[in-house]
């Protein structure tokens, strides 16, 4: 449901106002698969080892990585993605809907095949850590390292309190509606004022329903040998930090964990993007 007819060209705007802060050698890509085609914002050298970024949902798209993309592109290829039927410049294909976690896996499969992609490091936030998470089970030979950033739904779920401050935003979109729910997850940080506008200018998308089932088992967790990075956010509201941090010890068997202080789940990767590269970066050239 949407509150307000989708603003595209403030949208756009928007999207352009956050995604200047990137390198000025960032290129745009477009991959065509049969979801849809997806937009890919892409820098760093193309001979350096490839690293994939998955956004959030919502409205977070590959934008959100602004803080973090320079950076990694002194020694990575970066590509960074929009999801098909979340906000961002990806376009869906309405007769091939993203249903189920084989169609995500699927489609990023197409996406790295479009790429040119053998395998790659993969990092995503939030529900782009699920899909990450996801797809790292599903091709492992693909995925050289996985970084996840305050991943939901993958250890814990979501606390009763958060759902209920996202619901109204949820039923009725709306920029009021989406800068309140980020100040009180957020606990009123000091957020990236074109970022917070992009939140804004994401009401009234025409979003398709995102998979977010199932949790991957604690069995097909213990299958993963690949080295895994967590970054927890020590001050989210959208679960438990510890309980996200333990469980993950529990079931993978490579994982190595660091608990961000004084850092929300939606404030990640802008808040501190210095602090959370470096913990990128040394675990990318291990």
């Amino acid at each position: 449901m949407t509150g307000r007819t989708f603003d595209s060209q403030g949208f756009r705007t928007a999207y352009d106002q956050v995604m200047a802060k990137w390198p000025a050698d960032r290129e745009e890509l477009v991959v065509t698969t049969r979801f849809g085609a997806t937009h890919v914002n892409a820098c760093g050298s193309r001979d350096a080892p490839p690293i994939v970024l998955l956004p959030g949902g919502g409205g977070a798209t590959s934008a959100s990585w602004f803080g973090c993309a320079e950076a990694l592109s002194r020694t990575h290829r970066v590509y960074a993605v929009d999801l098909i039927g979340q906000p961002g410049r990806s376009t869906r294909e309405a007769g091939h809907p993203l249903r189920t976690v084989a169609d995500l896996t699927a489609w990023l499969d197409a996406v790295l095949d479009g790429l040119g992609i053998d395998r790659t490091a993969l990092a995503g936030h939030s529900y782009g850590g699920w899909i990450a998470l996801h797809y790292a089970l599903h091709a492992p030979g693909r995925v050289t390292r996985l970084a996840l950033l305050d991943p939901t739904q993958c250890f814990a779920g979501y606390r009763a309190a958060y759902l209920l401050h996202a619901l109204p935003m949820l039923l009725r979109p709306s920029a009021r509606r989406i800068r309140a729910f980020l100040e009180w997850e957020t606990g009123g940080a000091a957020l990236d004022a074109e970022w917070l506008r992009l939140q804004e200018a994401t009401a009234g998308f025409p979003m398709a329903r995102p998979v977010t089932a199932p949790r991957p088992s604690a069995a097909a967790l213990r299958s993963l040998h690949m080295p895994v990075l967590l970054l927890v956010a020590a001050d989210s509201r959208t679960h438990d930090p510890l309980e996200v941090a333990a469980r993950a010890a529990k079931s993978l068997p490579r994982v190595e964990t660091a608990v961000l202080p004084d850092v929300s789940h939606h404030a990640l990767p802008q808040t501190d993007p210095a602090a959370t590269t470096r913990r990128l970066l040394e675990f990318l050239s291990r």
